[in-house]
């Protein structure tokens, strides 16, 4: 998606893939200073490094604990920004058209990197009622804790992963988030238990599957006729907030949505 911006733009840069072993962030990014780069996008394993590698950490990125996206100034200072959580909330603006100070949230794999994100995000923006799933339940308790503490106002609950107790949740719900892998691989179990979803309920599923087949929960979601987005929303959005951190300009927008859905269903 960024090849085709770029080109929109008429910006005379290429987008390319760097292979950066553990370690060796910081490395990387001075090979980057060298050669005149605007920035990168980070990817998993890198995240946490990266907030090490940078000169300066941008707040948001700071809250959400991690750096995905490097601006190189001109005069060759590191700054760390985070997509993740801002690109969420532009996904869900896209799709549902409804801000999330307005959506009761319930986020599946809260403990998580992504879910992690997503739950500070919502909780920044001051969502009313905020519930954390996960596996293991000690765990979004500690993050449900430090939620507090950033947002007294939310109604911020954490919860073991039970089908009884999810059904019960899913009452005072709207949007359901999946912030976990499952449902990218053909076989995956369900996430919600059979006949959990009701009207009223939006669905956003962070995965996506190459071959653009729906995942288990959103082919749930069309089969109940609820409103949904997945994973390729939120990278088109992630990627439009890179763009605008490199070249400060807006993003365009729809060149990299055909890009980005041209490359995707190939």
């Amino acid at each position: 998606m960024h090849n085709p911006a770029l080109q929109a733009a008429g910006i005379p840069a290429q987008y390319i893939r760097v292979h950066v072993p553990p370690g060796r962030v910081r490395e990387a990014f001075d090979t980057f200073r060298r050669h005149g780069f605007f920035g990168c996008n980070i990817t998993i394993p890198h995240k946490l490094e990266a907030m090490q590698a940078v000169d300066d950490v941008a707040p948001l990125a700071a809250r959400l604990g991690a750096v995905n996206t490097l601006v190189i100034s001109d005069e060759g200072h590191f700054t760390g920004h985070n997509t993740d959580g801002p690109g969420f909330l532009r996904a869900v603006r896209e799709a549902f058209q409804k801000e999330i100070i307005d959506l009761r949230v319930l986020i599946l794999g809260a403990g998580g990197g992504a879910g992690r994100a997503t739950a500070v995000q919502c909780a920044l923006a001051d969502c009313p009622r905020l519930v954390l799933v996960n596996r293991t339940a000690e765990k979004v308790e500690r993050l449900s804790q430090e939620l507090r503490e950033l947002n007294g106002e939310s109604d911020i609950t954490a919860l073991a992963w039970e089908d009884e107790i999810l059904s019960e949740e899913l009452a005072n719900i709207d949007l359901i988030v999946n912030a976990t892998s499952r449902g990218m691989k053909p076989g995956d179990a369900p996430l919600l238990p059979t006949g959990a979803l009701r009207a009223g309920h939006q669905i956003f599923d962070m995965v996506y599957r190459p071959d653009a087949s729906p995942t288990p929960l959103i082919e749930a979601a069309q089969n109940a006729h609820l409103p949904w987005t997945d994973g390729l929303n939120l990278l088109l959005h992630q990627g439009a907030i890179s763009f605008e951190h490199w070249f400060s300009q807006p993003a365009p927008i729809d060149a990299m949505r055909r890009g980005l859905l041209a490359t995707a269903t190939a």
